[in-house]
């Protein structure tokens, strides 16, 4: 018997063949998992008493033939009259799984076709298919279809002992990859290895006179009963690890696991394991595996699981997440929805249910877990408010606080003059270790913040928080971080306030992509004598340049760097009561041409107060132009008088450098002489 395939689409294999499926190598998988269909089919039959006879060895056979050039797949399954053979593959708008789940909808719950169009990805990578079937039907006769990828095909009755399936693919020209050995074992452990009816590919080998040989055994690639199918009562924390190691061979232990089971208002099973992760390097997504009745559909769970969960590892199971036509790709769908906030909440409760269980353990694992916890309160919108219960702050001593634990300790003592809760941090505690022992001394804690995330985290909770606000602990003195209602510092006169500034900053070092302000302040007798800090704001940006897109601009600007001199501290006062000594005569008569030129220009400005620019004579504007100018040449000479002084002097440089090594920011040859310079003054 010879007919024309009816399908709706004129020429419809090459549209098969370039974009039914987006890859060739899922062919595989559907034409095992219709295997497989047909086995479950066969059971539910059995199930209902329909047919006697034993159902016998139920394996699912795959086979390769490289001299012939046939790949098959075998069955004992249902099988299929000469009627069905006409209905189901030769009229491609049918689905037989859709009939079979409208007679058998209460029982056949494993049945994984939805489409029908699952046997002709076959021709992907075939130049012919043949198909070798005999039904369970008692009188059955056995038939042969055969198809050489076009739209005519042939049918006639054959030889087949058993009832059951042989799907024999004829591997075309361009698709040999799929006669190796190797590339067919590595693709049914893809998309097979967890399929619920076993599969077999060729035979178990072993080790035998220094060579492998096989055996008679069957090598089943798949577990038909993954751990996700199982009671989480009936598992031990052995068989998660096991699983987990078996999914992930290199990934060394999980922290922990989330095993999910829910079968109202969807059906959806799985475990999710939390895998400890040494550097962001092995921050990878997609190592998830999206399963449909144990059938491999797609390691991209985009949309199925929150965004910040894809960090995680497992497997989800669910027939209910829409799918087209190649399994491969996700459809919008309420149902998706659903299961993702389902699947937030069940992480959350189990994340609660842990910290509160053990909460000594869950603060040793906190390091390992705190960046999946952190990014879930960045990119879920819901998540921060189940998760404020059990994320912690860890402080510079190593002890752990939730939030709002943290919140009652520093209160009353970080509170500042303005009813703001200060938060200090460091991002390294080694490297800000002077100022955390600065902040210690006044008896504040100081958080360790050193994650990847942690920055971005700060500003979500001070969004979240009213009245507080984070800063790292050397972003300024101490004193200013914390401003609490204490009389005003008394200011140096202006001169002496000039002298020691200029003294510092006309000392400074160029350093590439790094501008220093040098300000002068009271901050205690025994406080550094110099410190160096950053502004909160614009370390912030600089950091989340590195993050976040549109932020670059950030990155590429210098760091601005405050230089603090404490007039209060000994070697401060010191070096001002010499520089002002010694650059005293020299620097009057430009501070007198200065007052000269200054009043000069203030008479300019009340001649011209009330006139507009264009007012102004030329004369005037030329006059005031020149004063100004003036003025600025004898600031010039007063900054190379104090430059003069400051630059033999060896306290200054030393300061400098102490403040500067303390940073990080001694380098070089900075630092060779500042190591000579250190044993000249200690000798």
């Amino acid at each position: 018997m010879k007919g024309n395939i009816g399908v709706t689409t004129e020429n419809i294999f090459p549209v098969i063949k370039k974009f039914l499926y987006s890859d060739h190598d899922i062919f595989l998988r559907e034409i095992v998992s219709n295997a497989v269909d047909a086995t479950q089919k066969l059971k539910t039959i059995i199930q209902k008493g329909e047919m006697k006879e034993e159902a016998g060895d139920l394996t699912v056979h795959v086979s390769f033939n490289k001299d012939a050039g046939t790949l098959t797949v075998s069955d004992h399954g249902i099988g299929m009259t000469e009627e069905e053979v006409d209905k189901y593959i030769n009229q491609i708008a049918f689905s037989s799984a859709n009939d079979f789940l409208d007679k058998y909808k209460e029982d056949a719950n494993a049945i994984i076709g939805h489409f029908g169009l699952g046997f002709y990805s076959a021709f992907m990578v075939s130049k012919k298919v043949e198909v070798v079937t005999k039904s369970w039907q008692e009188g059955s006769k056995a038939v042969k279809w055969s198809c050489d990828g076009s739209p005519e095909y042939t049918i006639e009755e054959c030889d087949k002992a058993d009832r059951g399936t042989d799907i024999v693919m004829y591997i075309d020209d361009d698709n040999k990859e799929f006669l190796d050995e190797a590339k067919l074992q590595e693709l049914l452990r893809k998309y097979c290895h967890f399929l619920p009816v076993a599969v077999a590919f060729g035979k178990k080998k072993e080790w035998k006179d220094g060579k492998q040989v096989e055996t008679a055994e069957d090598n089943i690639i798949n577990d038909t009963t993954p751990l996700w199918t199982k009671k989480p009562a009936d598992l031990k924390d052995e068989d998660y690890k096991k699983f987990y190691n078996e999914l992930y061979p290199m990934a060394g232990e999980p922290l922990f696991w989330i095993h999910l089971n829910v079968d109202f208002p969807f059906n959806l099973t799985g475990i999710l394991y939390f895998p400890k992760v040494h550097n962001s390097i092995e921050l990878q997504k997609n190592k998830i595996q999206l399963y449909c009745n144990q059938v491999f559909v797609t390691d991209s769970v985009e949309g199925i699981v929150p965004d910040f969960l894809t960090l995680l590892h497992g497997v989800i199971d669910s027939p209910d997440i829409p799918l087209n036509v190649s399994r491969s790709y996700l459809q919008s769908d309420s149902n998706v929805k659903k299961i993702s906030t389902y699947i937030s909440k069940k992480v959350s409760d189990r994340l609660q249910q842990i910290f509160k269980t053990d909460r000594k353990d869950f603060e040793a694992k906190w390091d390992d877990i705190k960046i999946f916890i952190h990014y879930g309160i960045l990119t879920e919108k819901d998540f921060y408010d189940k998760a404020k219960n059990f994320a912690l702050f860890k402080d510079t001593d190593g002890k752990y606080f939730t939030y709002d634990e943290y919140q009652t300790l520093i209160k009353d003592n970080q509170t500042d003059k303005d009813g703001n809760l200060i938060y200090l941090y460091a991002q390294d505690k080694d490297k800000q270790y002077a100022y955390i022992q600065t902040a210690k001394q006044k008896g504040y804690s100081t958080l360790l913040l050193d994650g990847e995330l942690d920055v971005a985290l700060v500003g979500l909770l001070e969004e979240k928080n009213e009245k507080c606000r984070f800063t790292r602990v050397d972003g300024d003195s101490i004193d200013r971080l914390i401003q609490k209602d204490t009389p005003a510092e008394v200011a140096l006169p202006e001169t002496e306030k000039e002298i020691i500034e200029k003294v510092f900053s006309t000392q400074l070092p160029q350093i590439d992509k790094i501008n220093f302000n040098v300000e002068a302040h009271a901050l205690g007798e025994d406080a550094m004598p110099i410190t160096i800090t950053q502004s909160e704001y614009m370390r912030r940006m600089k950091d989340m340049s590195r993050f976040q897109q549109g932020m670059s601009f950030y990155g590429e600007m210098p760091d601005m760097m405050n230089i603090v001199v404490n007039t209060d501290n000994a070697l401060i006062k010191s070096i001002l009561s010499e520089g002002t000594e010694q650059t005293k005569a020299k620097l009057t008569p430009f501070d007198n041409e200065i007052k000269g030129l200054q009043a000069r220009k203030e008479a300019i400005d009340s001649e011209n107060k009330n006139k507009k620019w264009d007012e102004i004579s030329q004369e005037s504007k030329d006059e005031l132009d020149k004063t100004e100018k003036a003025i600025d040449e004898q600031r010039t000479k007063k900054t190379e008088v104090i430059a003069a002084y400051a630059k033999d002097n060896k306290v200054v440089h030393q300061l400098i450098d102490l403040a500067l090594l303390q940073n990080g920011m001694l380098r070089g040859e900075a630092l060779s002489n500042f190591v000579a310079r250190s044993l000249e003054l200690i000798k």
